[in-house]
């Protein structure tokens, strides 16, 4: 199995890749076009601040490639967030791949949230194996916006989209390098797609 996690400069790639080896694959960091148009499966991470970051992706002209992948693709943490129509963060246009929009939470609860959090309303392969209210590891002060592409919801002083899927395109707020067996059972899950 040919993985690559996008390299374009954003945190958190290292501890992905480790996940990976530790589901027995080794997964390949690369911004070159080639190797990622080639790979069985593709992951945009992120870990930072959205404008900086999609800006990144302009400089390698990843944003043109990305939304034209065929494979599955799985954003994670700001990886899912830039695949969506618009950030606040910096008022940011994203990839337009997810028809919903990022927000800031209000200043009605501690920001970022941080910490494990339950997911539900789950839907699709992705969360096979995986039960509703599971707990999950997350750490942002912007969400997406509930919408019709969302496979996952997370309270947080609103419901949020914790979960994201669109054709071939998946995403997730929370981090599944960093949720126990249950974000291992997820990038299991991504990986049999």
């Amino acid at each position: 199995m040919n993985v690559v996690i996008i390299d374009y400069g954003v945190g958190n790639i290292k501890s992905i890749q480790f996940a990976f080896e530790r589901l027995g694959i080794t997964a390949v960091l690369s911004q070159d076009v080639q190797t990622i148009i080639a790979a069985d499966k593709v992951i945009l991470p992120g870990v930072g601040e959205a404008g900086s970051a999609m800006k990144k992706l302009k400089d390698t002209q990843l944003d043109v490639l990305i939304p034209k992948l065929k494979q599955p693709v799985l954003g994670i943490c700001l990886g899912m967030q830039l695949m969506c129509n618009f950030s606040e963060e910096g008022n940011t246009k994203g990839l337009q791949i997810f028809d919903t929009e990022v927000k800031r939470f209000s200043n009605a609860v501690k920001v970022p949230q941080m910490g494990w959090n339950t997911i539900t309303c789950l839907k699709t392969n992705l969360f096979n194996g995986i039960k509703e209210n599971e707990y999950m590891y997350l750490v942002h002060s912007y969400y997406a916006e509930n919408c019709d592409e969302a496979i996952a919801l997370t309270e947080y002083d609103i419901a949020y989209a914790s979960a994201l899927k669109k054709d071939n395109f998946y995403g997730v707020q929370f981090h599944p390098e960093k949720s126990s067996l249950a974000g291992e059972q997820l990038l299991k899950n991504f990986l049999a797609l």
